[in-house]
């Protein structure tokens, strides 16, 4: 075929091919605001149209026989009536796909926890989109958990401490106005009395600014390397007394060359915090066992008690704020430096994941334990 006869062909299949694209083009710009199909329609048709007319405008050009042309009409309309109909055939696969997604994105919406991708899977694409959906889904859903027990610990939270404000503020009450009227017959037992209920509020707001800190991401920490075996020391030498009065046993097992970086003060006050709910939940004759070791780049600190352990249901509770089991909710006046509202063992979470150490609670034997563990460097 002569060269000239080439570029003549070429020339007539671009220009129709061209026109209808312009055509196919206009017609998606004025659509713009119309349906996915509809416009997958217009370039179905564009397409098939554009091809059409290049080969039905280079058989007219050709000045073949009218049979041949015929011919050619007749296969080439066929060809595009059939690619038409699988096109829009998988046009509709296509916006089914986009329909479901949509409906997983509303159900997302709404709050509901997505099972599964459904006819998503047939498309990979779809597919991968869904699957990021359900994913999305599941940590939405385990968001809304954790601010609706969030809630449910603050609202539990204010609840007792509004109890626990309540009593030692009607008590004084009453003593106050039996002193004004002189109707104390041992003013010195009223104003002790008056003092450690004080003392108890005071502790209690304290724990509840130290807890704000905490939740607030103020509390200021100075790292600095420390013994473990001094604030398990310390810790035993400040509850020693009330261990002896409860005829409980202090077991130290620590070393001397277990070393972190902490806060000391802070540390110490977990210490305290753990030592002061063993010994509120050990019976008389009881033992508490406070170890230390290594494990790997971290330090492991241990509180044992031979209470009457955890139940297990609460076992994912007690470092809630203000968290107190199955007990009466009237305090007890907490144990040397403790309020008793259930704030001990939230602060000393708070304390030690602002460590980047991390403190768990488990039954172990005849009691509980509550295990801390702390990087060895900062």
């Amino acid at each position: 075929m002569p060269f000239a006869d080439v570029v003549a062909i070429a020339g007539i299949a671009l220009a129709w091919a061209l026109v209808v694209c312009a055509l196919g083009v206009v017609s998606l710009w004025l659509l713009r605001r119309r349906s996915l199909m509809l416009q997958l329609c217009v370039v179905i048709l564009a397409v098939v149209l554009s091809l059409a007319a290049g080969v039905l405008a280079v058989a007219e050009a050709m000045y073949i026989s009218p049979h041949d042309l015929l011919v050619v009409v007749v296969v080439t309309a066929i060809s595009a009536v059939v690619a038409l109909v699988v096109a829009l055939l998988l046009a509709a696969q296509l916006v089914r796909g986009v329909r479901s997604l949509e409906q997983l994105t509303h159900s997302v919406g709404d709050g509901e926890r997505l099972v599964g991708t459904g006819e998503l899977a047939v498309n990979a694409d779809f597919a991968r989109v869904a699957q990021e959906l359900l994913s999305t889904s599941d940590r939405l859903a385990a968001a809304r958990d954790e601010v609706e027990m969030l809630d449910r610990s603050r609202r539990e939270l204010i609840a007792w401490i509004s109890h626990d404000l309540r009593s030692p503020l009607a008590s004084l009450r009453v003593m106050t106005e039996a002193l004004d009227d002189g109707l104390a017959e041992d003013p010195a037992r009223f104003h002790e009395q008056m003092r450690r209920q004080v003392d108890h509020m005071t502790e209690l707001v304290d724990g509840l600014f130290q807890l704000s800190k905490i939740t607030s991401g103020t509390l200021v920490l100075k790292p600095e390397p420390m013994s473990l075996h001094d604030l398990v020391s310390d810790a035993v030498a400040e509850l020693a007394a009330i261990a002896r009065a409860k005829q409980i046993d202090l077991v130290e097992l620590s070393s001397p060359d277990h070393i972190v970086v902490g806060d000391a003060r802070e540390l110490a006050r977990v210490m305290v915090n753990l030592l002061a709910n063993a010994l509120e939940h050990t019976p008389s004759g009881g033992t508490i066992r406070i170890s230390t070791a290594r494990e790997n780049e971290s330090m492991l600190l241990s509180v044992h008690d031979s209470g009457a352990g955890i139940p297990h249901d609460d076992l994912a509770r007690v470092f809630e704020p203000g968290w107190r089991g199955s007990d009466a909710r009237t305090p007890h006046g907490g144990i040397h430096g403790t309020s008793g509202a259930g704030l001990g063992l939230a602060i000393a979470r708070g304390i030690v994941e602002a460590h980047s150490g991390v403190i768990s609670a488990h039954n172990d034997g005849t009691g509980s334990r509550f295990d801390i563990r702390l990087p060895v460097t900062a």
